[in-house]
């Protein structure tokens, strides 16, 4: 099966900004109930010991992903870690929630570019969930971005471009309608678009069909990885781990 890119709802500007954070919104609250990402805490130490800078810096953050479990993990092992949230979209208020209720993690409030991170920004660069947003010349501008600054780098999907993953996403907005009335902070004009106008199924359903389309194979990653300049001063891991019933694909670099 090709990787086809084609567009989902949640990357267009011309959205509505609530729908795009209800999105991100019920992503995030899933990866937190379910724990998903606990499996590849050991994948982020890994790449936590290759740099100096004891602290995180996420991007494509939505809605705060599995932080909030993610950063409790951690700290078992970095006690003082900072993990700091960014966005090409902010959802500013999930974001906020996230960093009151775990003192480790802050937010930028400006716009960033995952491809063009601020060389300021230091630490171990994330993404989860969102590199298959990127074409595969802003994939590379991406790796590119942290080769050329030195910076640890590690991409996970919870995705596959498989028939299995696929049929998996045919059954997202069942669990959105399960799971809604328990999506904090509780809002009437999330139930509305919900349940009466039930535009958000609709969204889920689309957008998650199409990330499984969009996301790059491990062959696929290595071809990225074999194209950056400077790739050989990194150490690069792409590989899967078992999460629950399915697994994370994941890529991870730092330098040598």
């Amino acid at each position: 099966m090709k990787r086809i890119h084609l567009f989902e709802f949640e990357d267009q500007e011309w959205i509505p900004s609530f729908l795009r954070d209800y999105i991100t919104d019920f992503l995030s609250h899933l990866s937190n109930q379910l724990d998903i990402f606990k499996p590849i805490v050991p994948i982020l130490v890994k790449a936590l010991k290759s740099s100096s800078e004891n602290s995180i810096v996420d991007l494509g953050s939505g809605a705060g992903g599995g932080w909030f479990r993610l950063s409790m993990h951690l700290q078992k092992d970095y006690p003082d870690i900072k993990i700091l949230l960014s966005d090409y979209f902010p959802n500013f208020a999930a974001m906020s929630r996230i960093a009151q209720g775990a003192s480790n993690v802050k937010f930028i409030e400006e716009s960033i570019d995952a491809r063009r991170v601020p060389k300021e920004i230091k630490g171990l660069r994330t993404l989860f969930l969102s590199f298959h947003h990127f074409k595969p010349n802003d994939a590379t501008q991406i790796l590119q971005s942290a080769v050329e600054d030195n910076q640890p780098i590690c991409v996970f999907e919870g995705q596959e471009r498989s028939l299995p993953s696929i049929l998996g996403m045919v059954f997202s907005p069942i669990t959105l309608l399960l799971s809604t009335p328990f999506i904090r902070p509780f809002e009437l004009k999330r139930l509305v678009f919900t349940y009466l106008i039930p535009i958000l199924p609709i969204l889920v359903l689309w957008d998650g069909v199409v990330s499984c389309l969009r996301t790059y194979s491990i062959n696929e990653l290595k071809v990225l990885v074999q194209s950056i300049e400077g790739n050989e001063r990194f150490n690069w891991e792409i590989n899967t781990v078992k999460s629950g019933p399915g697994k994370i694909l994941y890529l991870m670099g730092f330098p040598k």
